[in-house]
């Protein structure tokens, strides 16, 4: 199954993102997409970004070892979590279509650990999906990994071969 989910505006803060129908974080999907957007912050503002994916992570925040993977991450690639939306590739610099529209999916072996959902999202700059794992506490899921990050391809206006 494919989710479709679109923001207007990406939130700048743990407030904007609290008044996003999709931060009732029901369903794994919206928590999935919500963790693009909280990530999307990071090179404005890591503060406000940290404070979002703290939200999305419920009982567990990030570990000093997360924050500095996260900033190991956006030390010159601030364009990555931009290339989840719905047109962004690196021709464009991946800036995306508005909304920011993002798919998240899952596949026959998302739902293998009782209480774990593992979902796809695919980014504009890569060959395959990248998956977003997540935890159910009661009725809500929050996020457990991200697998995000990676090197894609370069944005046009990066690369000498362009």
């Amino acid at each position: 199954m494919t989710e479709t989910i679109k923001f207007e505006s990406l939130p700048a803060n743990l407030e904007e993102l609290k008044a996003l129908p999709e931060a009732a974080l029901d369903t794994p999907f919206k928590a999935a997409a919500l963790t693009v957007a909280a990530l999307c912050r990071y090179p404005e503002n890591k503060d406000d970004s940290i404070e979002m994916l703290n939200f999305l992570k419920g009982p567990q925040p990030l570990s000093a070892y997360d924050k500095q993977f996260l900033r190991d991450r956006f030390m010159d690639k601030d364009y990555v979590p931009r290339s989840y939306f719905k047109g962004a590739v690196p021709a464009n610099n991946y800036e995306p279509e508005q909304p920011y529209t993002v798919e998240v999916f899952d596949n026959p072996y998302s739902y293998q650990d009782e209480n774990y959902a593992t979902l796809w999202i695919t980014s504009g700059g890569a060959d395959t999906p990248r998956q977003v794992k997540l935890r159910r506490k009661g009725e809500q899921w929050f996020l457990w990994e991200q697998f995000l990050l990676p090197d894609i391809r370069k944005p046009a206006a990066e690369d000498p071969w362009a």
